[in-house]
């Protein structure tokens, strides 16, 4: 491959997460150094947008804003519930989604003590969602499961392999990328040996979802053409591409009515619907989680789908004040709902799940958020679960190191799910 190129590597050199700033020389060969010295220099007040920073972070006033349940006009939870979400719909704007679960399961197989499905349905629009249901061979009867969402990474081309493993035979790229941000493991996998069943999908631009360059115009294609391929470099082309058109992606979407988040949601949720219609989960006890773009994901889906009882963001927690003066450019065009932040902060999207059991992790050298803003939102989240009475269903954890969900963290995460699911 010439020079090693590691996806944070890569990341640096793009712009993690697409946003909107490519080949930014400052990251170049700079690490993580980087972004602790864009962090020192706002807090001299320096800030992504100059002199309109203060300005436009003022806007929403001092205080918890008009849906938050942190605001003293909201007492009631289920009052406050009726009134919030429902807003939250009109901001998403969510597309009608006429989906019924219908399931082409095309091979089933074992692999390290565990049965797998590689299964793949129809939405009204793109190609055929791919995914993988991984239980433990010869269980029996109704399971918890997990709706394991995959990251972003910069890594358009790969989805639900990024955090399964089906075989001993791995892409070299997929194993890089569990290496340096699962320590080594195929998570799903691995919470699956505890005995629940784990669906992990591709999600809406990924893998089996991603936008193929012989359906855009020759003119925006750079050159290049869908490889049938796995070669590296062409991978490595594609997301290049692939990152460059996410604004395209996003601008798209508001110029339909809608937004990322919205898409991401009514995905999610139809991978949900096939999960439940299922007869070997427990659609009592479904649990989701997944790292930073499956961390977001977990945002709003484990938000406002009821049906997700047990929810693990990790490496996706913030506050729109540090979107907005810090890190936007280190984020993805798929976070963004516009004029939701007129009415809650971004935690408290998934504080709407309140009082169901979540776990938040963060890590404390994370370059994609500042740490003072990290802990406001852990502090917002207690405060949303405290006045709801349930305090002892909200977690927060900071765990030392960069951008992962290492082994520490996912026995914390496999610990939380057992404690609320079984």
């Amino acid at each position: 491959m010439g020079k090693e190129i590691t996806r944070r590597n890569f990341i640096h050199s793009s712009a993690y997460l697409s946003g909107g700033l490519p080949f930014l020389p400052l990251l170049e060969g700079s690490g993580e150094n980087a972004f602790r010295d864009e962090t020192i220099t706002n807090m001299k007040n320096e800030n992504l947008i100059g002199a309109y920073g203060s300005w436009a972070n003022n806007l929403q006033g001092e205080g918890p804003r008009r849906l938050s349940y942190r605001n003293k006009n909201h007492k009631d939870l289920d009052t406050w519930k009726s009134q919030a979400l429902p807003h939250i719909d009109v901001c998403l704007a969510k597309p009608d989604l006429d989906f019924k679960p219908k399931v082409n399961v095309s091979r089933t197989y074992q692999y390290d003590g565990l049965e797998i499905e590689d299964l793949s349905w129809q939405l009204p629009y793109g190609a055929p969602t791919q995914a993988y249901v991984i239980k433990p061979e010869n269980a029996n009867g109704r399971l918890p499961a997990i709706l394991a969402f995959h990251d972003h990474g910069a890594n358009k081309y790969f989805g639900r392999r990024k955090i399964t493993r089906t075989s001993d035979e791995q892409h070299p790229l997929m194993k890089m990328h569990q290496d340096e941000y699962y320590g080594g493991m195929a998570w799903a996998n691995e919470i699956a040996k505890r005995g629940y069943l784990v669906m992990v999908a591709d999600a809406f631009t990924f893998a089996s979802r991603r936008v193929l360059l012989a359906d855009v115009p020759e003119s925006i294609r750079s050159g290049l053409s869908d490889e049938n391929s796995e070669d590296s470099k062409n991978i490595e082309a594609y997301n290049t591409w692939a990152a460059n058109h996410e604004h395209i992606m996003a601008k798209s979407l508001f110029c339909a009515g809608t937004c990322w988040p919205a898409v991401f949601l009514n995905e999610d949720q139809a991978a949900l619907d096939v999960l439940c219609a299922r007869d070997d989960v427990d659609v009592n006890n479904i649990g989701c989680a997944g790292l930073s773009g499956g961390g977001l994901r977990t945002v709003f889906t484990g938000g406002l789908d009821s049906r997700i009882k047990c929810a693990v963001c990790v490496g996706f927690m913030s506050t729109w004040a540090d979107f907005l003066l810090n890190k936007s450019y280190t984020h993805t065009w798929m976070t963004y709902v516009p004029l939701l932040a007129n009415d809650m902060d971004f935690p408290e999207i998934l504080g709407m799940r309140v009082p169901l059991p979540t776990l938040v992790q963060n890590d404390i050298d994370d370059f994609l958020y500042t740490m003072p803003e990290m802990e406001a939102a852990d502090k917002i989240l207690a405060e949303v679960f405290d006045k709801a009475g349930a305090g002892d269903r909200y977690r927060g954890s900071f765990y030392p190191g960069p951008h992962k969900f290492d082994l520490a963290m996912q026995k914390e995460a496999f610990d939380w799910f057992d404690q609320w699911l079984k």
